[in-house]
């Protein structure tokens, strides 16, 4: 007899684009979404994450396909991280309500189907260069912006760690 070995619990918190209406009704209000890449997650993003769950009953995080990604013009050996792994670790993170991946350029689409009351970017936007921000104003949600630490991105982790910094 074999006993089937559950998955992690946090597993329960990454959508697809399919189950995201039915998963979006089921959160907590006032919703907040971010997006990004969050390649090798570091204290700067849980820090980010923590702030942005902060500003909401419930944090939606887009995260892009390894494609999307790749088209960031970050480099052509960038995510390290698969997007399973990538969205696997953002789920297991406590301030995170749910993950869900984006192909395209942009997250517009996926910012009008979670209709977020308030949508956040880090410190280096603003509401005129959040893609999304606008029409969460327009139905009357709110754009936040959250410092960011100085010395923690991804691109600075690489870079140390190929010795180029």
């Amino acid at each position: 007899m074999s006993l089937a070995v559950p998955g992690p619990a946090f597993a329960a918190k990454i959508a697809t684009r399919a189950t995201l209406p039915e998963r979006i009704a089921r959160l907590a209000r006032p919703l907040v979404f971010t997006n990004g890449v969050f390649d090798i997650v570091h204290r700067g993003h849980v820090t980010y994450l923590d702030r942005a769950r902060g500003l909401g009953a419930a944090l939606v995080v887009g995260v892009n396909t390894d494609a999307s990604a790749q088209r960031l013009g970050k480099g052509t050996d960038r995510p390290l991280n698969t997007l399973d792994d990538r969205m696997a670790v953002l789920a297991a993170l406590e301030s995170v309500s749910l993950v869900v991946p984006f192909d395209e350029d942009t997250p517009l689409a996926l910012v009008l189907a979670c209709h977020p009351d308030v949508i956040v970017k880090g410190g280096d936007y603003d509401a005129a260069t959040t893609v999304g921000a606008a029409e969460v104003l327009g139905w009357g949600g709110r754009f936040e912006s959250i410092p960011l630490l100085t010395g923690r991105s991804t691109t600075e982790l690489v870079a140390r760690i190929r010795g180029r910094a």
